[in-house]
């Protein structure tokens, strides 16, 4: 399990979160639905270890503490970030990006199994295993980025927009991916900019404005509610 308790992260003078409390349990998928600024990628960075978090801060991962532990061992407790962009290498074969994601110590037994699940969540990357990975279209590079994070045996995986920039179809395919990664038991934590397709897939699902938390839920409740249809879904409901 994930735990965030008061997580408090500062640019200078800009407050960009503010005592954000989340959790993510095994097998839960757990959405962040919020404006563009309101602190989102800076929330799944700041549990990565890729941004400081300021007192009272508390990340926890099976209640022990990685509030402020290198990357590199935050990937070691069990968390595995996809990023918006992707970032794959791709100078290197579809294979060679996997097999990095392996490279953490808790992977490295499992190696073999892990990229056999990478390879049935993703039949297309087996044919593509020696291609370069930049030469890829934009929804193939996103199957590379999370089967990377994948390969690292994450008890929890976060993805920041995996959507971006891919159609209707590809968009589809993903989340019925995340769907099964779900069933594996890893908890996924997602920030989504499709908010619809988002909510349809997640258990539950957190509203982040202005830094802060400022509603929660179960995804189906979040999803009648007319406050976040109008602020997230396009609809036309009345403000409570």
């Amino acid at each position: 399990m994930l735990e965030c308790r008061g997580l408090t992260v500062s640019y200078g003078r800009h407050l960009a979160l503010a005592d954000v409390a989340i959790t993510i349990a095994p097998g839960e998928i757990v959405v962040i639905l919020g404006a563009n600024g309101a602190g989102k990628s800076t929330l799944l960075r700041a549990i990565a270890g890729l941004v400081p978090a300021a007192a009272p801060s508390e990340i926890l991962v099976d209640g022990r503490p990685v509030t402020h532990l290198a990357p590199h061992l935050i990937v070691e407790a069990g968390l595995a970030l996809v990023p918006e962009g992707r970032q794959i290498f791709g100078d290197l074969t579809v294979l060679e990006n996997l097999l990095l994601g392996a490279y953490a110590r808790r992977a490295r037994p499992s190696e073999k199994d892990q990229l056999q699940r990478v390879a049935a969540l993703f039949p297309r990357l087996v044919e593509r295993t020696g291609q370069k990975a930049r030469t890829m279209s934009g929804g193939e590079q996103q199957m590379v980025a999370i089967g990377r994070a994948l390969m690292s045996a994450p008890a929890i995986l976060m993805l920041d927009e995996p959507s971006l920039g891919l159609s209707p179809i590809l968009c589809g395919g993903l989340f019925r991916a995340l769907a099964e990664i779900r069933k594996a038991g890893v908890g996924i934590l997602l920030v989504e900019q499709n908010a619809r397709q988002g909510l349809a897939i997640a258990d539950r699902a957190y509203l982040l404005e202005n830094s802060r938390i400022v509603g929660k839920g179960p995804a189906a409740d979040l999803a009648r509610d007319p406050a976040v249809q109008k602020a997230y879904l396009g609809g036309r409901g009345r403000s409570r």
